[in-house]
């Protein structure tokens, strides 16, 4: 799995804390100067309060990849988010390769003998997905067509843009325990990467637990420290 920001909106802190002293001066926004300290107590104020739609200014581009269709499936279920994913029509998926979940390989090296046999199940169930893939291919059978025998595994790139109030929320779904482990590994990947580029939106981001109480029906019992 690789995760990259490869844009974000130019000083999105100042611009959020921008709007949000506009709100409250009779100046436009485009007159407000701002310096740090003044940057950082608007924001902290908005997020204390639950005032994030300033925070909707700020947008945040990732390039996302090696990660499997589970994920972005998962993935486009976060609606305020625009999404650009590699095409099954016009990629051929020959080598594309596929996701092994830990469990899986857990159990292939595993020093049980029925366990190394289930987890060999998996990687023969994969090879025979792709090979029939290339028999149809070779037949003459468009990608289009022959992609409807691909597992959901089979590894996928996609672009995704997100505010950063939406970010917000993103993480503190994925980041947490219950969320599947590789979108959780990606959203905390992504949360180091907003972290260093907008510490202070992003200060106390992640799971619920990591501010108080969690807010799941059915808490994992093994909560974050604040970060």
């Amino acid at each position: 799995m690789n995760v990259e920001l490869i844009a974000c909106t130019p000083g999105a802190e100042e611009v959020c804390a921008m709007a949000a002293n506009g709100c409250y001066s009779p100046y436009p926004a485009s007159d407000i100067v701002l310096n740090d300290e003044q940057i950082n107590k608007i924001l902290k104020r908005c997020i204390k309060s639950g005032h994030h739609s300033v925070l909707e200014h700020a947008n945040y581009t990732f390039s996302v990849s090696n990660v499997s269709r589970v994920l972005t499936h998962q993935l486009i279920r976060h609606r305020v988010a625009s999404f650009s994913q590699m095409s099954q029509r016009y990629v051929s998926m020959d080598e594309c390769g596929y996701f092994t979940p830990q469990t899986v390989i857990d159990k292939a090296h595993s020093t049980d003998d029925y366990d190394v046999k289930i987890g060999k199940v998996y990687s023969t169930a994969m090879d025979y997905a792709f090979n029939t893939y290339s028999q149809l291919i070779e037949s003459g059978i468009p990608e289009e067509d022959a992609r409807y025998v691909l597992p959901n595994g089979c590894f996928t790139n996609i672009t995704f843009t997100m505010n950063a109030r939406e970010l917000l929320h993103f993480f503190e779904l994925r980041c947490c325990n219950r969320a599947q482990t590789e979108i959780r590994e990606m959203a905390w990947k992504m949360l180091a990467i907003c972290k260093e580029r907008s510490p202070i939106i992003f200060e106390k981001a992640g799971p619920s637990c990591i501010r108080g109480k969690c807010t799941e029906e059915k808490p994992c019992g093994h909560p974050y420290k604040e970060m």
